[in-house]
C-alpha cells in the first residue's frame, strides 16, 4: 500500500445511472455505478518496457503451475503448461518481481528460490525458462498450499501490484474444502489471482471460487495447446495494472442501509459481504487492481420514507486506496445516488435502462448455474426451465457469446420465449465452458 502521485496513476471517473423517482412510500433505490480509469498508459506493456524512475508501478507476479500426477495424462499437457509459463515469463515487463511455483500436495519454489522474487530482465527471464525444465508431474493437489506460498513470496518484495496466475487440471483432493477456504480468506486482499482449469477433470466451482475470492478471472482452457496464448493474454493484462487495492466507498445518511453491491460488468461478482467499515456510515467494497478499463456496479439502497416532493442523498460513491498507516487516499472521483418522492406514476414506475439490463444479466448468470446444477442432479424439467429462461435472457440482452455456449447444451426452439429442449448428449468441455463463463456479461447499449 503506497502513496501515488498524479504522474503514475490513471484518472478515475464515476458515472451514476438511475431513476431517482420513488412513489409515495417507496424505499428501494437502484443505481448502476460506472467506474472508468484512463491514462495509465501501460496496458499490454511487455518485456523490455522500462519506466523513468518513479513512473512505473512496482509489480509482483507469481505463476503457480499444477504439477500433480494427472498433468502427465496426456504427456503433452505438462509440456503445454511449461510452454505457457515460458510465454508468460516472456511477457513480463522489465523490473517486475516474479517467481514460479510448482504445485502438488505441497508447494515448491521452482524459480528463483530462497523465499524471494526475481526481478525481470533478459537474464532472469532466461534463467526462469531454463528452470521450467525441472517441472515434472507427480503427486497430489492441495491448492491452498500453493496460494499460501504465493502470498509469502509476494509479501517478500516492496511491490504495490501483487498478482497470481494459477493453473490446475484436477480437483483439490489432498486438502479439505475448509483448508482451501481458510487459505483463500488469508490471501484475500493481499493479492489478486487469475485461475485457469485445463482439460475437463477439474471442478468448476473450485476454480471460479478461487478467482472470485481473490478478485481475478476464471476460465477453461479445454485444449492444452491454447494455454500459451491464454497465459500471454493474462500476463499482458496483469502488466497493464497501475493501481492496486482500489475500493468502492459508499457513504449513506442516517436511516439508510445498503441492501447489496455487486459488480455487473465485465462479469457478475457479489461484493456485499466483503464490506469493511470505513468510519461513520461508510463502508469500503474491494475491486482489486486497475489499469485502463471500465467496470459497472449495481448498488441497491434502502432509504427511510419521506413525503411527496422531498428529495435526499441516498448514497455518495467515491474511490479510495488504503494506506499502510490505516488511512485511505481518495482517488478524486465521486458520484451521487439520489431519491426523490413523486406522485407522477410514469416517473416513479419507469426502470432505468442500465438497471434493467444488468438485473437481467445477473439473472442470466444465476439461471445458467441453477440449470446446470439441476441437470447434474437429474431434474430435467427444472433444468429445461432454467436454461430456457437463460436462452431468453441472453437473446433479449444481445449476449451472443453466452447464447452460443447455451446452444451447445440445449436445442433452441424459440429464443424469444425461452423454449428449449435439453440435448441428449453434451460434451463435457461444452458444459464446463458454459458454467465457467456464465458470469460474463455484455454492457448495456447506450
Amino acid at each position: 500500500m503506497a502513496n501515488f502521485s498524479k504522474s503514475n496513476v490513471p484518472q478515475f471517473s464515476v458515472d451514476v445511472y438511475q431513476n431517482e423517482y420513488l412513489p409515495d412510500g417507496g424505499r428501494e433505490v437502484n443505481a448502476i455505478v460506472t467506474v472508468t480509469s484512463t491514462g495509465g498508459g501501460t496496458v499490454g506493456s511487455a518485456a523490455g518496457t522500462t519506466y523513468a524512475p518513479g513512473q512505473g508501478p512496482a509489480a509482483g507476479v507469481v505463476i503457480m503451475v499444477d504439477c500433480s500426477g494427472s498433468m502427465d495424462y496426456p504427456p503433452t499437457k505438462m509440456r503445454n503448461a511449461r510452454d505457457a509459463t515460458a510465454a508468460a515469463i516472456d511477457t513480463l515487463r522489465d523490473g517486475t518481481h516474479f517467481a514460479v511455483v510448482g504445485g502438488t500436495h505441497v508447494a515448491k519454489e521452482v524459480y528463483p528460490g530462497a523465499g524471494r522474487l526475481a526481478v525481470a530482465d533478459r537474464t532472469t527471464r532466461d534463467q526462469a525458462k531454463q528452470a521450467l525444465r525441472r517441472l515434472s508431474a507427480g503427486g497430489g493437489t492441495a491448492i491452498g498450499t500453493w496460494l499460501r506460498l504465493a502470498d509469502r513470496l509476494l509479501s517478500s518484495a516492496d511491490v504495490s501490484i501483487r498478482h497470481g496466475i494459477l493453473l490446475t487440471d484436477g480437483r483439490n483432493e489432498h486438502e479439505s474444502p475448509e483448508d482451501l477456504r481458510t487459505a483463500l480468506d488469508s490471501c484475500a486482499g493481499r493479492f489478486t489471482c487469475d485461475a485457469r482449469g485445463v482439460g475437463t477433470d477439474w471442478e468448476v466451482k473450485e476454480v471460479t471460487g478461487i478467482a472470485s475470492a481473490l478478485l481475478g478471472t476464471a476460465d477453461i482452457v479445454a485444449d492444452p495447446t491454447g494455454l500459451a496464448a491464454d497465459f500471454t493474454r493474462m500476463m499482458e493484462t496483469a502488466m497493464g495494472k497501475e493501481v492496486a487495492d482500489v475500493a468502492l466507498r459508499l457513504w449513506t445518511p442516517v436511516g439508510t442501509t445498503i441492501k447489496f453491491v455487486k459488480q455487473v460488468a465485465p462479469t457478475v461478482a457479489e461484493l456485499t459481504g466483503r464490506r469493511t467499515e470505513a468510519g461513520p456510515r461508510a463502508g469500503d467494497y474491494p475491486t482489486g487492481s486497475w489499469g485502463d478499463e471500465s467496470r459497472d456496479y449495481h448498488v441497491c439502497v434502502e432509504v427511510p420514507t419521506a413525503g411527496l416532493g422531498q428529495e435526499m442523498l441516498a448514497a455518495r460513491v467515491s474511490l479510495v486506496v488504503p494506506q499502510s498507516d490505516g488511512s485511505a487516499q481518495n482517488l478524486g472521483a465521486q458520484g451521487l445516488i439520489r431519491a426523490v418522492w413523486t406522485d407522477d406514476m410514469v416517473a416513479s414506475t419507469s426502470i432505468n435502462p442500465q438497471v434493467a439490463h444488468y438485473t437481467g444479466q445477473a439473472e442470466l448468470a444465476q439461471a445458467i448455474q441453477q440449470g446446470l446444477d439441476l441437470r447434474k442432479a437429474g431434474d430435467m424439467d427444472g433444468a429445461t426451465a432454467k436454461l430456457g429462461r437463460a436462452v431468453q435472457l441472453a437473446s433479449a440482452s444481445g449476449n451472443a457469446d453466452t447464447a452460443k455456449l447455451l446452444a451447445k447444451v440445449v436445442d433452441v426452439v424459440d429464443a424469444a420465449t425461452g423454449t428449449v429442449r435439453l440435448k441428449a448428449k453434451v460434451a463435457e468441455a461444452d458444459e464446463m465452458t458454459l458454467e465457467t463463463r456464465s458470469t460474463k456479461t455484455v454492457r448495456v447499449k447506450k
